[in-house]
């Protein structure tokens, strides 16, 4: 990663002190297109936190985003990173129910990043961090807690004593949906590769599955719902496990309608948005001992480049997490 000068005035020597470092892009690529800029300190709007970051975690989207699956050159230079723990620095106006001091962690709106030392964010997206946990910890929660959530409860209607299936058991997204799932009672099947499965069932998961050595579909019938985080032929495999009524929720590749018709289950892919009442559920579970995000690896904030390098070619189990301050 480089270095790069400001790239827009930050005014006299006298402001500087309201500078503040961040990774950006300013074009598409591989890890080396990841600089740390000099940038103003964000301004404050209505019902927003001015969080000094303290961590931050990668994920996925981060370096999709990088090499530019879903975003255009309109939207250069681009900050990165989606989850962030820190400190309330200062509260905009409207803020009621966070004061300066407090320990938060949040999912970021994708117009900001959390690779950088503060950000402004909506106060509703915000929850007060874990006491179990400390920020590099919470950092791993946010966008994979909330994809898991939103995947299992709100899109999937998981209920208590259902069977879920869950594709990718050992990631960062799936070995927090498998401890959310048996937080909310559900039988869970996880796959995974072979070196994974005692770490999978570990995580509580009830029956785990090599994928390597075992196709889920030749002993596995009557799910109630399949949480994709895989797609492909593994996708093409789940429909005949599903019971009539079930649903197959993916977060990668959107299921065939056509298919979900033919065997009379719902089929949606979807996308995580923010949510602090959400984020503050999962918060209270993990004090409760029944959720534990794990981290695979720490690295500084200028180590992003070997960070990203090692999510999209490394086997993670849980969660990378940047060290920020």
């Amino acid at each position: 990663m480089q270095r790069r000068l400001p790239v827009q005035p930050l005014g006299a020597a006298s402001n500087w002190e309201l500078a503040m470092h961040a990774v950006r892009i300013h074009e598409f690529g591989g890890p080396d297109v990841l600089h740390l800029d000099e940038v103003p300190m964000p301004a404050l709007k209505d019902g927003e936190l001015l969080v000094h970051i303290h961590a931050a975690s990668a994920n996925p989207i981060d370096y999709k985003l990088r090499a530019g699956w879903f975003a255009g050159p309109e939207q250069l230079p681009l900050a990165l990173g989606r989850d962030i723990a820190g400190t309330v620095e200062r509260c905009g106006p409207a803020v009621e129910d966070f004061l300066p001091g407090d320990q938060v962690y949040a999912m970021l709106p994708e117009d900001r990043g959390g690779y950088a030392d503060y950000v402004a964010v909506p106060a509703a997206m915000c929850a007060t961090m874990p006491q179990q946990t400390d920020y590099i910890a919470a950092a791993a929660v946010p966008l994979a807690g909330l994809t898991a959530w939103q995947g299992l409860f709100d899109e999937g209607r998981l209920e208590e004593g259902q069977h879920v299936l869950i594709h990718g058991g050992a990631g960062g997204l799936g070995h927090l949906a498998i401890q959310l799932a048996k937080a909310k009672g559900a039988m869970v099947i996880a796959t995974c590769a072979g070196e994974d499965t005692d770490f999978v069932r570990g995580l509580g998961a009830d029956r785990v599955i090599d994928y390597k050595t075992e196709r889920f579909e030749d002993s596995l019938h009557d799910i109630d719902l399949v949480l994709d985080l895989v797609a492909g032929e593994t996708q093409d495999r789940s429909w005949s496990v599903l019971k009539a009524g079930g649903a197959l929720i993916s977060t990668v590749a959107p299921p065939s309608q056509e298919k979900a018709e033919e065997c009379n289950v719902r089929a949606a892919i979807f996308r995580c948005h923010p949510d602090g009442h959400e984020l503050a559920e999962i918060g209270r579970l993990i004090d409760d001992g029944k959720v534990k995000p794990v981290v695979d690896r720490v690295y500084p904030l200028n180590a992003i480049a070997e960070a990203e390098r090692y999510l999209e070619e490394g086997h993670v189990r849980g969660k990378i997490v940047l060290r920020v301050s």
